[in-house]
């Protein structure tokens, strides 16, 4: 299997920008009422911010010039209305649009992780934690600016250049051509920096992601990098990740920077032919100082807005790296999901049945793991699997869950083909223990209702009772309502690992999965736990994968896995009779002892 590390970019499918940008503004028509509402106000705002320049040419070239006192104030009270209301429809779409905007990343943030919990282990065994985080936490914060700005920038601005031209060819061509001649060099200049700023925005977003992988691994595994006095050389890998980072921004930025100086010499080579023009070519007594002034300001209000439009094109192309990165992991297919028809798995009895199963990871098809494996187990059965490192023991009980699809034949609990029935149906009916041992950040009694939050007080210390974990449970300050962490400290490794099996043996699986679920457990704390896991196997099919063969000599049936199959199946008396592989492997791993 293909593992991304955290010094490795990310390979992102090549999608054309538009049909990004389209896609993510389609997630703002779930709010059409308050952006109708948005559209009103910017209206009404862009007619008063459009209307101020001809109060000022009326007020200069009809009541200045004719010294019209009375006229003027009116004017004045006039203006200073238009003002107000412009002031209170501003913050009023605003706070609409921030509103709709937050909403909007919300379902974002809530679809990507939604969708992330439904890809398969081999989406996240084959690419570092702290990458899935910085595409849910960073990634979809960078789209915030996009989303507001597409609204109360664009529209309002792309409006505002657009009602300016008008008015302003309307009221003299001449000029007007004048003060947008330089248009086109404007759009050429774009075109060309665009086109260098995305790829290294693209570039800035893959170091940023590295940098929260590096980090994320580094601080998860601080215990390991303290045991082994490897601070100083994790800082050197940290130093490195940080300096791409940086490196990397500073070179999306120097381009991008160029819009707006672009926009700036656009702007003054704009205003220098309006009055070149005006006054060589269209000649000053033809034109009133009230239009000029008119014209000046209808300029600056023509040109802010331009550059208004190349920074919020800037930060498209600084932030579309993000949404192109989001969409990515949304278009990421789960393979491992519903099948159309499916029905929900009934109660089981517990009888599991391999037929001519094989399997490979999807992007290592040629290299079988498993192949054309078979066996039927009773329900009630407790069955161990036992073999050299990598031969494909996890693979089996994970195909039992559907946590992998097989490549070719069939899994049967209870005679239904698995991929046949819901996931939810059929994976509530199986608990699975692993050496890694996880706890959720809260308190004992959380972790241990976990997945049956509705369990009763009597149901959950029954359950601690059966794995021998109440005792020391009630021996601290807050019992069962003591808070622990991911790492928590004040638990030691076997305590964790009993904290877990409590967990299991409250869900009451019909089929268990134990994947060397005892390893991390002393010699002590594994007798203690012993009759408790007798408990929980008690009346259940159960799969045991355990390394210290005296832990599985009770079992139903052992079978030995190696060589993409299953190479020899019995009881542990029947396989030392064989004197086979099991054999060697016991004989040599007590020789050792």
């Amino acid at each position: 299997m293909s593992v991304n590390s955290t010094r490795e970019d990310e390979a992102l499918s090549n999608v054309p920008k538009r049909v990004t940008l389209l896609r993510l503004y389609r997630s703002l028509l779930s709010y059409k009422k308050p952006l109708a509402a948005v559209g009103v106000l910017l209206a009404l705002t862009l007619a008063i911010q459009l209307a101020s320049p001809l109060l000022i040419e009326r007020a200069v070239d009809v009541h200045v010039a004719n010294r019209n006192v009375p006229g003027l104030l009116r004017l004045g009270v006039l203006a200073l209305c238009m003002y107000a209301v412009y002031t209170l429809c501003t913050k009023a779409w605003m706070k609409k649009i921030a509103d709709v905007t937050n909403r909007v990343l919300l379902n974002i943030r809530s679809q990507l992780y939604a969708h992330i919990q439904t890809l398969s282990f081999q989406f996240f065994d084959s690419r570092p934690t702290g990458k899935i985080l910085a595409r849910v936490v960073g990634d979809v914060n960078s789209l915030k600016d996009i989303l507001s700005d597409s609204v109360t920038k664009l529209i309002p601005d792309l409006l505002t250049v657009t009602g300016v031209a008008c008015i302003m060819l309307a009221k003299n061509w001449q000029l007007a051509l004048a003060a947008l001649l330089t248009l086109p060099l404007l759009v050429a200049g774009m075109f060309v920096i665009q086109r260098a700023a995305h790829k290294l925005w693209q570039i800035y977003r893959q170091k940023n992601s590295n940098l929260n992988a590096y980090i994320h691994e580094n601080f998860s595994g601080i215990r390991i990098v303290q045991s082994f006095a490897a601070e100083q050389e994790r800082q050197q890998g940290f130093d490195l990740c940080a300096q791409e980072h940086r490196d990397s921004y500073v070179n999306a930025v120097r381009i991008g920077d160029l819009f707006s100086g672009l926009v700036e010499i656009v702007w003054g080579l704009g205003g220098f032919l309006l009055y070149f023009i005006g006054i060589r070519v269209v000649g000053v007594d033809n034109i009133g100082v009230g239009t000029f002034l008119t014209f000046s300001t209808y300029l600056g209000m023509f040109w802010s807005p331009i550059r208004n439009l190349s920074n919020f094109y800037n930060k498209i192309i600084t932030n579309i790296s993000a949404a192109e990165r989001i969409f990515d992991i949304l278009d990421t297919p789960a393979q491992i999901t519903d099948l159309p028809g499916c029905t929900v798995l009934p109660p089981v009895e517990g009888a599991v049945c391999f037929k001519n199963v094989s399997f490979s990871y999807s992007d290592e098809p040629e290299r079988l793991v498993l192949e054309d494996v078979n066996f039927s187990v009773k329900p009630g059965e407790t069955i161990a699997l036992v073999g050299p490192t990598g031969a494909g023991k996890t693979t089996i009980v994970n195909l039992i869950g559907r946590f992998y699809d097989v490549t070719e034949g069939t899994v049967f609990i209870d005679g239904c083909d698995i991929r046949q029935v819901t996931l939810a149906s059929l994976r509530r009916q199986i608990g699975v223990m692993t050496q890694d041992t996880f706890l959720f950040t809260g308190t004992i009694r959380e972790n241990i209702c976990y997945g049956r939050e509705n369990a009763t007080e009597e149901e959950m210390i029954a359950a601690a009772k059966a794995v021998n974990v109440h005792d020391f449970i009630m021996e601290m300050e807050e019992g069962y309502d003591t808070k622990i962490s991911e790492r928590s400290s004040q638990l030691s490794i076997g305590q964790r690992q009993l904290l877990a099996f409590a967990r299991t043996m409250l869900s009451s699986p019909r089929i268990l999965i134990l994947d060397e679920a005892t390893s991390s457990i002393d010699t002590h704390t594994e007798r203690l736990v012993q009759a408790g896991i007798q408990t929980l196997l008690k009346g259940r099919t159960s799969f045991i994968i355990a390394h210290r063969l005296s832990t599985i000599r009770g079992a139903d049936r052992i079978f030995y896995v190696d060589g993409k199959n299953i190479l020899e199946a019995g009881s542990h008396e029947e396989l030392m009779a064989k004197k086979g592989y099991y054999y060697c492997l016991y004989e040599s791993q007590f020789d050792q002892a």
